[in-house]
């Protein structure tokens, strides 16, 4: 018997735990600003002949992607459920998070490349328009990045890393600028771009290895199996559980499925109640979309807690 229900009898609103909604209107938002700011950092890269502030305006390139993307997820993951697909279109969004970090680790190597081109041949570059694109670049992301980081969506979290990833940079290149300016040293230029390339590769790897590990339906960051095992056994009635997997749909979105044993004489109006307490008490550890099959102890699937064979199980008759 399978028992599947967000609905209990607790006082509590677990509402969060099911729905992560993400700022679709601020990523639009998001978009034209960036837009902006790469067109002010290209022509200032162009004029003041600066790998920096290029190598920041290559970063702001993959910016207009990701946050294009987000936008683009966020409005599939509104889509309703289908026949064809049960689940709705909420991997978008991890898609779209993955594209992004492979994304930044390819301008990253772009950076790297150019970089050591400049460190044999060192360029003349005017500072002044060093100055004002990257300025341009820093306060429009850091509005943006700063008004959206507490958002726990992974997708959001991409675009925000890119954008405060960015502010930094432009940072670094208004530094820069200053180094120039008073030194002439024109190899500060290059070694910028070093530096911003290892900061978006830094966070780059972080989104594709969370991404990586929600498309392979890794356990849940934050998820202790046997916190889940403690959580299930701990309801009265529940004997046994095996075959327990723990996966994300999306950002937000954590599901469990799993067999539970218990005594075969109960009813199916006492079995209900006792899978609903097991509910409540996930919900707690932030799984919200659970599948409990119940058995009683004479079942003939593989007792093991985590069932390693494909999901098949070998019936005696």
């Amino acid at each position: 018997m399978n028992e599947h229900s967000h609905n209990h009898n607790h006082n509590h609103n677990h509402g969060a735990v099911f729905h992560s909604h993400a700022p679709a209107g601020r990523m639009r938002l998001a978009f034209f600003l960036t837009l902006i700011i790469l067109i002010v950092e290209l022509l200032g890269g162009w004029l003041s002949h600066s790998l920096a502030l290029l190598s920041d305006a290559g970063h702001v390139l993959t910016d207009i992607g990701a946050i294009g993307l987000s936008w683009y997820a966020m409005k599939q993951s509104e889509k309703p459920a289908s026949e064809g697909m049960t689940f709705g279109y909420y991997r978008a969004g991890i898609l779209a998070a993955f594209i992004n970090g492979i994304t930044l680790i390819l301008i990253t190597l772009w950076i790297l490349w150019e970089a050591f081109s400049r460190f044999q041949h060192p360029e003349h570059v005017t500072p002044t328009w060093m100055f004002v694109s990257a300025g341009v670049g820093l306060a429009m992301n850091l509005y943006l990045g700063l008004g959206m980081r507490h958002e726990e969506n992974i997708n959001v979290k991409s675009a925000v890393l890119h954008m405060l990833g960015d502010a930094a940079a432009s940072a670094g290149v208004i530094v820069g600028g200053v180094i120039i300016t008073f030194t002439h040293w024109y190899v500060i230029d290059p070694i910028l771009s070093v530096l911003i390339a290892l900061l978006i590769a830094l966070g780059a790897w972080k989104i594709v290895k969370q991404t990586v590990s929600v498309l392979m339906e890794g356990t849940p960051v934050g998820i202790e199996i046997s916190k889940v095992v403690d959580a299930i056994t701990s309801v009265s009635g529940i004997q046994h559980v095996h075959d327990l997997h723990v996966w994300t749909i999306t950002s937000g979105r954590n599901a469990l499925s799993c067999h539970v044993v218990v005594d075969g004489k109960l009813t199916v109006e006492e079995t209900q109640h006792l899978l609903r307490d097991v509910e409540h008490e996930l919900v707690h550890l932030g799984i919200g979309h659970v599948t409990i099959q119940t058995e009683d102890p004479t079942h003939l699937h593989d007792p093991s807690l985590l069932c390693n064979n494909d999901g098949i199980h070998d019936h005696k008759h």
